[in-house]
């Protein structure tokens, strides 16, 4: 473990947002108006201004915002061979069920064509790395150590896994999914070559299969319904994820995490999942992570829990709400976590990104600079009056 890093880390869960101009250069990018090269520089110049503002804020483990990215895992298409983003609206016209189909885009509140979802049309092939180049270019940017973010393996497989359009490619989900892990454990060998502090996971349709019983009745991450029981669905999940994290222990120290949430397209709460994670406990012991990076600012998220041993990533700031949490809301809510956890197991985030879908951020960089600052102040206050030393 990077022993650089202080008691009560300050970081985020990955994305920052855009500029208007960079959303314009992406928007061009797309339309085939710029060249990635351009684009490459723009969005570089970007990251730049996001790590200063993460540092200037007291951000100990910094991300370059996913501020190359259209968002958390559909910019894979972009990266990969056999990959097409497809709007929801499109993807109407090849999906089995139609009226299903239909029922869920109505619960949406955003335009069926806003988001765009990367389907597998070919056989997958590594084009580009996903993140190695990007964050080569971070780690010049600060002498902090570096939070990576990828997409995890069973939302990827599941989010490309559309069978109207894949059974002709991949026989099966599995199959599929066997060349998903392969792609994710090439990246994070490099990733761990580079040198980084943390590679993160991003899981969070784990939720919907305990909260909604494997059927999709609100809108996570443009990913289908599962079609299988729940618990095959999970088990599932573990095992590709494990096969990834396993890569990341044997080859370094690198702490894997793994971050879920209940969906973060919408400032309205009452469109997200509720419920406690204790229906997922028995999957979070199972599965070989360093840490879990888990919402805790919302009621949404149920009681505070213990987790075997595994550091918590304790979601402390609402990254929805323009209302900045004090810092002494904050340590309020740590305090709480110690009472279950050591302090050296404990990591302090915003419940999930700031615009996980670049077209969508939840918030004004501002208010995320503001709502990271008070993060760190109470971090401040917390390694004044605990025990100076982390294991």
């Amino acid at each position: 473990m990077d022993t650089a890093l202080p008691l009560f880390p300050v970081t985020t869960v990955g994305s920052w947002p855009r500029s208007r101009d960079l959303l314009h250069a992406q928007r061009r990018l797309r339309q085939g108006a710029m060249d990635a090269t351009n684009f490459r520089a723009l969005a570089r110049e970007e990251i730049r201004r996001c790590v200063e503002a993460q540092e200037e804020a007291g951000v100990d483990l910094p991300t370059d915002g996913e501020l190359g990215r259209d968002n958390f895992y559909s910019f894979v298409a972009d990266k990969l061979d056999g990959v097409r983003l497809m709007s929801l609206a499109e993807m109407l016209d090849h999906v089995e069920d139609r009226e299903g189909f239909e029922r869920l885009l109505d619960t949406l509140d955003v335009p069926a064509t806003a988001i765009r979802n990367p389907t597998c049309t070919g056989r997958l092939r590594r084009r580009e790395s996903l993140a190695v180049e990007e964050t080569a270019f971070l780690k010049t940017l600060t002498s902090h150590p570096v939070k990576v973010t990828l997409p995890g393996p069973y939302i990827l497989t599941r989010a490309l896994w559309v069978p109207e359009v894949t059974r002709g490619v991949y026989a099966s989900k599995e199959e599929l999914g066997e060349d998903v892990v392969a792609l994710l454990q090439a990246e994070v060998a490099e990733l761990c070559r580079l040198g980084v502090g943390v590679i993160q996971l991003d899981e969070p349709v784990l939720t919907e299969l305990v909260f909604t019983q494997g059927r999709t009745r609100t809108f996570m991450c443009a990913a289908l319904a599962a079609r299988q029981d729940p618990a095959e669905e999970l088990e599932f999940a573990v095992a590709l994820i494990n096969r990834v994290t396993d890569t990341i222990h044997e080859l370094s120290a690198v702490r894997s995490a793994l971050h879920v949430c209940r969906g973060n397209w919408s400032t309205r709460e009452e469109t997200l999942l509720a419920g406690s994670y204790r229906p997922l406990a028995p999957v979070f012991e199972r599965i070989r992570v360093s840490q879990l990076v888990l919402e805790y600012a919302t009621p949404r998220a149920g009681d505070l829990m213990a987790f075997g041993g595994k550091e918590l990533g304790l979601g402390v700031v609402n990254p929805r709400t323009e209302h900045v949490e004090s810092p002494e809301e904050i340590v309020e809510r740590v305090e709480e976590a110690l009472r279950l956890m050591p302090a050296d197991k404990l990591f302090l985030n915003p419940d999930c990104g700031f615009a996980t879908f670049s077209e969508r951020p939840m918030n004004a960089s501002s208010v995320a600079e503001a709502k990271v600052r008070a993060m760190a102040e109470a971090a401040g206050h917390l390694r004044r009056v605990a025990t100076p030393t982390r294991t």
